[in-house]
């Protein structure tokens, strides 16, 4: 099972030729077992607020159809996944890729992500 993390999402969305076709298939061959966190949701709409970011809409109903277009399943962030990512070594200062980290580990799926940051975690399975 896959964990997208905040961009591949976007590039997914995107229909971004930045997905190498190895990310390709694992989004292809994991159809219905592919997962977002909430904490996207949340990195989305500050990069969209903040002017880092543009969407044809808000970042809320971009998300929704994002999961809904894609068949992604949405992660939510409970007290385990934030105590998690904060007992995680301080490899990454980006907070929200330590929930993604966090909530992979305690779900036990593949982070699909091209930072190497979050490739460092102890105990985190990537794949890109």
């Amino acid at each position: 099972m896959i964990l997208l993390d905040t961009c591949t999402l976007l590039w997914l969305v995107a229909g971004s030729d930045r997905l190498p076709t190895t990310a390709r298939e694992w989004l292809r061959d994991g159809a219905g077992e592919i997962f977002v966190s909430a904490i996207s949701a949340f990195e989305i709409g500050i990069k969209q607020r903040k002017g880092k970011l543009t969407l044809p809409m808000d970042a809320e109903r971009w998300f929704a159809g994002a999961l809904e277009f894609h068949g992604l399943s949405e992660v939510p962030v409970d007290s385990r996944i934030a105590v998690r990512s904060t007992q995680l070594p301080p490899l990454h200062a980006d907070p929200c890729d330590r929930m993604i980290v966090a909530t992979a580990q305690l779900l036990g799926l593949t982070i699909l992500t091209p930072d190497p940051g979050i490739a460092a975690y102890p105990g985190a399975e990537t794949a890109w």
